[in-house]
């Protein structure tokens, strides 16, 4: 469904698929409290990050239900590996896919992991042919909303107190956006093309 030719490009990035390479960086990154803090995960130890790189390698095309595709964000100045972004295919029958996206804390504010998630959201509906892709995050998670909302994403559904994460209970805040409203959007203000 979905085997884009990589690494892509963008005005600043590299998106590539993970390597070996990646441990220590990735490391880095996962090992911080607050990356983990809305995520299922905690703080993970060097060991810990072993097999959740593994699975990143081989995570480089979307065909079945609940596979996804993920991809390290690098700074193409530097070749520093800044955070990942991910597509899951959540539907075949229904054409629905989610991104995900997990950037390092000293990234913020300089619009990284949007310029990478409109990549994805780009080879979701323009290569894999989606109608719908969703994100998911902790309620209390607003610096992920507003990216969401940057992408052009709105806020379709908010459960409260549904899951039960690390000791306690946390919302669930749900995104979409609809393949007919990223075409309006890139119509209004298209963005250079990765490739």
């Amino acid at each position: 469904m979905l085997r884009p030719s990589l690494p892509l490009e963008t005005a600043r990035l590299t998106l590539r698929p993970f390597c070996a390479d990646d441990l220590h960086p990735l490391h880095a990154m996962q090992s911080l409290p607050e990356v983990a803090r809305y995520l299922y995960w905690s703080p993970r130890t060097l060991d810990e990050v072993r097999p959740a790189l593994y699975r990143k390698t081989q995570e480089t095309f979307l065909e079945g239900e609940g596979q996804g595709l993920s991809l390290a964000v690098v700074l193409r100045e530097t070749g520093a590996l800044l955070g990942d972004v991910s597509m899951t295919l959540r539907s075949r029958e229904h054409r629905t896919g989610e991104v995900g996206y997990v950037f390092h804390p000293d990234c913020g504010g300089k619009g990284y992991a949007t310029e990478a998630a409109e990549v994805m959201l780009r080879l979701g509906f323009e290569e894999a042919g989606l109608h719908r892709i969703i994100g998911r995050l902790d309620g209390r998670n607003t610096k992920s909303a507003r990216l969401l909302e940057r992408l052009g994403m709105r806020r379709e559904a908010h459960f409260v107190q549904n899951e039960f994460v690390k000791g306690e209970w946390a919302d669930e805040v749900v995104y979409a956006i609809l393949d007919h409203e990223w075409k309006a959007r890139q119509a209004e203000s298209p963005t250079p093309a990765a490739g």
